[in-house]
């Protein structure tokens, strides 16, 4: 048998252990990565005006279903800058990646209260307001025609709606959609008779601030985006939800819906936030990939290279 001569083995030892040694360095920070990026994030889902958490029922189901952590807590719908710190504190209180989705109203308020949150990876537009700085609700509304909230742009009120006061202030009212236009304004008279009169007589009234107060913060701007918009809007209005979803470079999709897309088209729903959830583009996890297969293909050339050495110095011996 053909030995090699001791200097040249004292060489091969270090290179050979070198490889799987350096194997194990790349692959281990990989592997924790990949475990890291399994698990899933929390889906935060936030209600709208003239609606409840209850809206999004089937959606939960679907998304629990699936193993994602879901909260859809209670919007307050007092005023656009308190819902927001009440949202923005909730948020505060999860560990771990948010998707952050939001129905109608409950835009403006996930765009106010994710500014700044470092662990809110998504926000998810359901036919949702997407406000800039200084802009209110009401504005973007009445941005393009569609909305059928009112027939009278100088009305105090807007026609479709009942203003009930709850307190002595000027802002202590309470705006719900009269029952008789509940069905073709959030509707778009998609269900059916019975079904639209439950969810007319259990709506949740907004107070008038949720649609006078200016945003503050543009979480959208920092934050990537996706929105769905409803091509039978006419509580916001579907023009002015194409506008919105272009102005934040939202990734769109669009569903023959009513504003209360959550009733009619739940499935699509979920797979807007799912798709969110589950973003295939350029990550942390990628680059930690191609990271580990350039080092690991820079082991391969040292392993190459030092074989080629030992065969060139045992052949000189």
């Amino acid at each position: 048998m053909k030995r090699i001569p001791r200097a040249t083995a004292g060489l091969a030892l270090p290179v050979a252990a070198l490889v799987p040694a350096v194997t194990l360095m790349v692959a281990d920070p990989a592997t924790a990565s990949e475990s890291s990026h399994s698990a899933k994030p929390t889906v935060v889902l936030v209600h709208g005006a003239f609606a409840d958490a209850s809206g999004w029922s089937k959606v939960v189901q679907s998304l629990q279903a699936q193993g994602y952590p879901v909260i859809a807590g209670a919007n307050p719908l007092r005023s656009l800058s308190g819902d927001s710190d009440y949202l923005a504190a909730l948020l505060k209180t999860i560990k771990g990646p948010v998707v952050l989705a939001a129905h109608s109203y409950g835009g403006a308020v996930i765009t106010n209260a994710a500014a700044g949150n470092p662990n809110v990876k998504s926000l998810v537009y359901i036919a949702g307001f997407a406000p800039d700085k200084g802009e209110t609700t009401l504005e973007l509304a009445a941005k393009f025609p569609g909305s059928r909230l009112t027939d009278d742009p100088q009305a105090p009120v807007p026609t479709a709606l009942n203003a009930v006061p709850f307190g002595g202030g000027p802002n202590d009212v309470d705006l719900y959609i009269k029952p008789e236009k509940f069905s073709d304004v959030f509707l778009s008279h998609r269900v059916d008779r019975d079904r639209a009169a439950v969810l007319a007589a259990s709506q949740r009234p907004p107070g008038t601030l949720t649609g006078s107060e200016q945003t503050k913060a543009v979480a959208w701007k920092s934050i990537p985006s996706w929105y769905l918009v409803a091509t039978d809007d006419r509580t916001i209005g579907t023009d002015n939800l194409r506008f919105m979803a272009k102005r934040a470079g939202s990734t769109t999709v669009e569903v023959d819906a009513p504003h209360d897309v959550m009733e009619t088209n739940s499935g699509e729903v979920t797979d807007l936030i799912l798709r969110a959830a589950q973003d295939s583009r350029p990550s942390l996890a990628q680059t930690g990939s191609g990271a580990r297969a350039t080092v690991l293909g820079g082991v391969a050339v040292v392993a190459i290279a030092g074989g080629a050495f030992l065969v060139v110095r045992s052949r000189r011996a």
